[in-house]
C-alpha cells in the first residue's frame, strides 16, 4: 500500500500508519475487559461461532495452525486442544496488550503447544507453506491493508490448506439490519459502564459499517488467489464465516 493512501478508521479517513497506531490504541484500552464485552455484545454466541470455525477447519492432531489477530486466545485454546502435544498453534497479533492477556490465559491452562508472535498481518514473519490452517476471528476489520494480509495468508498456508475468517457482517433482511443497528447503538454506553471507555466501541460500530459485506469479502478471497471460497451467514448475517482454500499449485 502506498504511504500516502488513505484508509478507513471507522468513518474517518487516515493514513495507513495512523490507522495501525489508532487500532493499537483501541485494543490497548480494552484488553483487560475485552472478553467480558464480547460476551455481553453477542450474548455469548461468539463462543458458539468459534466452535463452528473449528469444526469447519479440518484441523487434526499434529497440525500447525496460525491464529492471526488471536488476541486473548479463545481460538488458540480451541485449536490447541485438537492439535495436541504433537501440533503447534502460533497466536499472532500486532497488539501486545491483547496478546499478553492471551499468553497468561493459555499458559495458565497448560497449552504449551501455543507459541506467540507479535507481527503485522501484512508482513508475516513465516516461511512459505508453513501452516495446515489459518484463522482470523473478529480481526480482519481492523487490518490496515486487508488485501495484502490475504496475500500473506495465501503465502504461508500449505497447498490445499484452508483460511477461515469469522467476522461481524451485514444482515440481508432490512428488519434484521435495523434491529442490529439499534442494538449496536447501545455498545458505546455499555463500554463506558463496563470498561470505563466508550470510544473503542464507537469505533467498533463504525468499523462494522465500513467493512466489506459478505459478497465483497468473498471476492477479496478470490482476488488473493483462494479457491472454493464460500461463506456461511450466522444469525441472519450479523456475522459470517468465510472459507477459502490455497490451490495445490499455488
Amino acid at each position: 500500500m502506498a504511504n500516502n493512501q488513505q484508509v478507513n478508521f471507522g468513518y474517518r479517513k487516515v493514513s495507513a500508519e495512523q490507522k495501525t497506531e489508532l487500532v493499537g490504541e483501541v485494543f490497548h484500552r480494552v484488553a483487560q475487559r475485552y472478553d467480558v464485552m464480547n460476551d455481553l455484545m453477542s450474548f455469548g454466541t461468539h463462543r458458539i461461532f468459534k466452535r463452528m470455525v473449528l469444526q469447519m477447519s479440518g484441523v487434526r492432531s499434529g497440525h500447525t495452525v496460525l491464529d492471526l489477530a488471536g488476541g486473548t486466545g479463545d481460538m488458540s485454546a480451541l485449536f490447541a486442544e485438537v492439535v495436541g502435544s504433537t501440533g503447534r498453534v502460533v497466536l499472532t497479533d500486532l497488539n501486545n496488550s491483547m496478546m499478553a492477556v492471551g499468553r497468561d490465559r493459555l499458559l495458565n491452562q497448560g497449552f504449551a503447544q501455543v507459541q506467540f508472535c507479535q507481527a503485522p498481518a501484512e508482513v508475516l514473519p513465516f516461511a512459505d507453506s508453513s501452516f495446515n490452517c489459518a484463522c482470523i476471528s473478529f480481526g480482519l476489520r481492523n487490518f490496515t491493508d486487508k488485501d495484502q494480509a490475504l496475500n500473506e495468508l495465501l503465502r504461508v498456508l500449505k497447498p490445499g490448506a484452508p483460511l477461515l475468517v469469522l467476522e461481524l457482517s451485514k444482515p440481508a433482511h432490512p428488519a434484521m439490519r435495523a434491529a442490529y443497528q439499534t442494538f449496536q447503538a447501545l455498545w458505546p454506553a455499555a463500554g463506558k459502564l463496563l470498561v470505563g471507555d466508550s470510544e473503542p466501541y464507537k469505533y467498533l460500530v463504525e468499523s462494522i459499517q465500513v467493512h466489506p459485506d459478505q459478497k465483497a469479502l468473498k471476492q477479496m478471497f478470490e482476488d488473493a488467489g483462494f479457491i472454493d471460497v464460500s461463506y456461511h451467514d450466522l444469525v441472519g448475517g450479523v456475522a459470517a464465516i468465510h472459507r477459502g482454500i490455497k490451490p495445490l499449485q499455488a
